[in-house]
C-alpha cells in the first residue's frame, strides 16, 4: 500500500530524525560513559548520560514508527508489539522533560552557590534524580498498555484495517483523556516552569559576573536556548494536544504530527550536550575530523590528509591539556 502525502511527509521526518539523531547520540554516549567511569563524576554527567540513553531508546523505536507511516498508519504487527512500543516510546519522551529540568537545577545551583554546590555534590544525587525521572515517566505511561487492552476494538474507522494507538472507543477515551491531562501537567508544565526559572537565573548570573569569559557566556545562552526550544518546539505541540483532547472529548486529528515534533527532541539534544560538556565537544570534534580525513582519503589527497591529521592531533592534545571551560563540573 502506497502511503498518502500526509503519511509520506511524516515518514520523511522520522527518517531524518533517525539518521541525524542516532550517530550524534552514540558519540555522546561514548563521551558520557567515559566521564561517569571516572572517580566522583558530577551529577550533571549522570543526568546527561541518562538523557542520552532516553534519546537512544526513542531512536531505536523509530523504525516501528517509520514502518507505521510507510503503511499509511495501518498496523500489521501483533497487538502486544503495538502496546510495548507505544509504552516505551511515550515513556522516553516524558522522561526527557524531567531530566532536562534536573540538568537546569544542577546548572543553576552550580553558578548561584558554587562553593556549597562543590562541597555537597555527590554522584548519588544524579543517580536518584535519573531514577525518579524514569520511574515517573514509565509509571505514568503504563496507561498506554491499559488502554490498548481495555477494549479490543482498534480498527481504522469502519474498515478492517487495524491501527496502533490511533482510534479509540468512548470507553477508552473516558480513561485516557483525564490521564493525558494529568501527564501534561506533571510531566510537561511543571518541569518546563522549573527549567525556565533555573535557566533564567543561570543566564542572568553568567551575564552579570565580570569574571566570566565571553565564550562561557555564549555557551550559557546557547544551552538555555536549546533547552527552551526543546520544550516549546518538541514537547509543547504534543502536550497541547492533550489539553485540546480533554476539552473536546476526542483525540485531535493532528496528534500524529505532534508526535513527530516530540521525536525531534532526539536530534536536538546533541546540541545541548555540545554546550554542556567539553568531553562531548572533544568527541564531536574528533568525529568530524575523522569524517574529514576519510573524505580526503577518498579524494586521493593523502599528502594533505597526513598534514591535517598531524595538526589536528596536536590541536586536540593541546585542548585536552588545557583547563576545562565547562561551567562548574568537568
Amino acid at each position: 500500500m502506497m502511503p498518502s502525502l500526509h503519511s509520506s511527509t511524516i515518514l520523511a521526518a522520522y527518517i531524518i530524525i533517525f539518521l541525524t539523531g542516532l550517530p550524534a547520540n552514540l558519540l555522546a554516549l561514548r563521551a558520557f560513559m567515559g566521564r561517569v567511569r571516572q572517580p566522583q563524576p558530577a551529577p550533571v554527567h549522570i543526568l546527561l548520560l541518562s538523557l542520552t540513553l532516553t534519546d537512544l531508546l526513542l531512536l531505536l523505536l523509530l523504525p516501528f514508527k517509520i514502518m507505521e507511516a510507510a503503511s499509511d498508519f495501518h498496523w500489521y504487527l501483533p497487538d502486544v508489539v503495538c502496546a510495548l512500543t507505544g509504552f516505551a516510546f511515550f515513556s522516553s519522551i516524558y522522561c526527557s522533560t524531567w531530566l532536562l529540568a534536573g540538568i537546569s537545577i544542577e546548572r543553576y545551583l552550580g553558578v548561584a552557590f558554587p562553593v556549597q554546590y562543590k562541597l555537597s555534590r555527590r554522584p548519588l544525587y544524579g543517580v536518584i534524580a535519573a531514577l525518579v525521572s524514569w520511574i515517573m515517566s514509565f509509571g505514568h505511561c503504563t496507561i498506554v498498555i491499559i488502554v490498548q487492552y481495555l477494549n479490543s476494538t482498534q480498527q481504522a474507522g469502519y474498515s478492517n484495517e487495524v491501527t496502533c494507538y490511533e482510534n479509540f472507543t468512548q470507553e477508552q477515551l473516558d480513561v485516557l483523556l483525564p490521564v493525558r491531562l494529568e501527564v501534561c501537567l506533571v510531566l510537561f508544565f511543571i518541569p518546563m516552569a522549573v527549567t525556565i526559572f533555573c535557566y533564567w537565573r543561570f543566564v542572568w548570573i553568567m551575564l552579570t559576573q565580570p569574571h566570566v569569559g565571553a565564550q562561557r557566556r555564549r555557551r550559557a545562552v546557547g544551552l538555555a536556548v536549546v533547552t527552551l526550544l526543546n520544550f516549546l518546539v518538541c514537547f509543547a505541540p504534543y502536550n497541547i494536544s492533550h489539553l485540546v483532547g480533554f476539552f473536546t472529548r476526542e483525540s485531535p486529528e493532528w496528534r500524529a504530527e505532534a508526535v513527530v515534533f516530540s521525536s525531534l527532541n532526539a536530534s536536538l539534544d546533541p546540541l545541548l550536550f555540545y554546550f554542556s560538556s567539553s568531553v562531548v565537544r572533544r568527541t564531536f570534534g574528533k568525529g568530524l575530523q575523522l569524517l574529514r580525513n576519510q573524505g580526503s582519503s577518498l579524494l586521493g589527497c593523502r599528502g594533505k590528509e597526513t598534514a591535517e591529521v598531524t595538526n589536528g592531533d596536536r590541536g586536540v592534545s593541546q585542548a585536552e591539556g588545557a583547563p576545562n571551560l565547562d561551567f562548574t563540573t568537568d
